[in-house]
């Protein structure tokens, strides 16, 4: 036990440099007033550190509890008023499947015909969300795990880098610099509805695992603690502190995805990469303003529900912008599960058709 503690400890000091490096970079993000400073700030320092050569540790076991705590905050985001709502959520599901589909066949289509990628790099590479699971499936494929990682790590850079431009576009939403004062940032819940949240988090992570469901340690909590909130047993939410700090491990999660790599080793597999999620982006921004038309959901709602994921990331956008947390995730978990679901027999499809 006192080993396994000394290790945790050696672990947690290694990580010491990456999280610096990402409180550094978000802390100045703040500071000139830039959209989602805790998350881009902390993501395009280590990635420019990264990209440089410097080989910053990846928050493996961090990630893991911010992914619990992001769970517990979003489903505090599920209010008893809301239930009514949810009926309205069935035709944007049904846009967001088929804008999936689109978005799954243009993606795929490149990594196999213009990149010349094989089957299996394509459907993995081309899948438009769902990075934990599908780094675990294409591990036991024959696809090229490299081309894999740096299209997802890629993809989720630039719809993150994005999203504030895009958002101000399309109207809808304020990116005004953020106001919460001190007391806010430090404000803490009462003994119960702490307790309640904390429980919330590990019953949550539990019951992820035990459903097998997608990202159990992020959509397990979301369960449990939208259960508590949208039946008005729960109102608290966690601080704004921790929230943050949430933020920036996700942040230097995504930037370290690309320590090791040489810009000139991946020259192709990058521009494709690119080019694939500027692509995917459009499809999105297409299908949000179908989905706000026939929801009546502001475009800004739908096109972070419809983006090709991460899910932690833009879920955490949506709770960070206050635009429809609860809409965004619910869409989110439909698509990873459903792509999760299909991923096998598509493979096998496209193997006897030869494609």
């Amino acid at each position: 036990m006192i080993d396994a503690l000394k290790d945790r400890c050696s672990a947690g000091s290694r990580l010491l440099p990456t999280l610096a490096v990402g409180v550094c970079g978000s802390v100045l993000a703040y500071a000139v007033n830039m959209p989602l400073p805790w998350l881009l700030g902390a993501l395009i320092a280590t990635t420019v550190l990264s990209l440089a050569g410097v080989r910053l540790p990846a928050p493996a076991g961090s990630r893991k509890a911010v992914l619990v705590v992001i769970g517990v905050v979003l489903g505090a985001a599920f209010t008893p008023d809301m239930a009514g709502d949810v009926g309205r959520w069935g035709a944007s599901l049904v846009i967001m499947l088929l804008s999936t589909a689109v978005m799954m066949v243009v993606s795929v289509w490149l990594s196999r015909r213009v990149a010349g990628n094989s089957v299996d790099t394509a459907i993995y590479a081309g899948m438009p969300g769902g990075l934990s699971a599908v780094t675990l499936m294409a591990a036991d494929s024959d696809a090229d795990l490299r081309v894999v990682g740096l299209t997802h790590a890629v993809r989720i850079l630039v719809l993150l880098l994005a999203i504030p431009p895009v958002l101000q576009l399309i109207g809808h939403v304020s990116l005004q610099a953020n106001t919460t004062t001190l007391t806010q940032w430090l404000a803490m819940p009462g003994l119960a509805d702490t307790l309640m949240l904390v429980g919330s988090g590990i019953a949550g992570a539990w019951l992820g695992r035990i459903l097998r469901l997608p990202n159990p340690l992020l959509f397990g909590p979301v369960l449990v603690s939208g259960t508590l909130h949208i039946t008005g047993i729960c109102e608290a939410t966690i601080p704004p502190v921790i929230v943050a700090l949430a933020q920036i491990v996700i942040g230097v999660s995504v930037g370290v995805r690309f320590v090791g790599t040489s810009l000139s080793s991946v020259g192709l597999s990058l521009m494709i990469a690119i080019v694939q999620a500027l692509l995917l982006m459009l499809i999105a921004l297409a299908a949000a303003w179908v989905g706000h038309l026939v929801t009546g959901y502001s475009p800004a709602a739908a096109l972070l529900a419809y983006m090709p994921g991460g899910a932690p990331e833009l879920s955490l956008v949506a709770l960070s912008l206050n635009i429809e947390p609860a809409f965004v995730t619910s869409h989110h978990l439909l698509r990873i599960t459903v792509l999760i679901m299909i991923m096998p027999l598509l493979l096998n499809v496209l193997k006897r058709c030869r494609v």
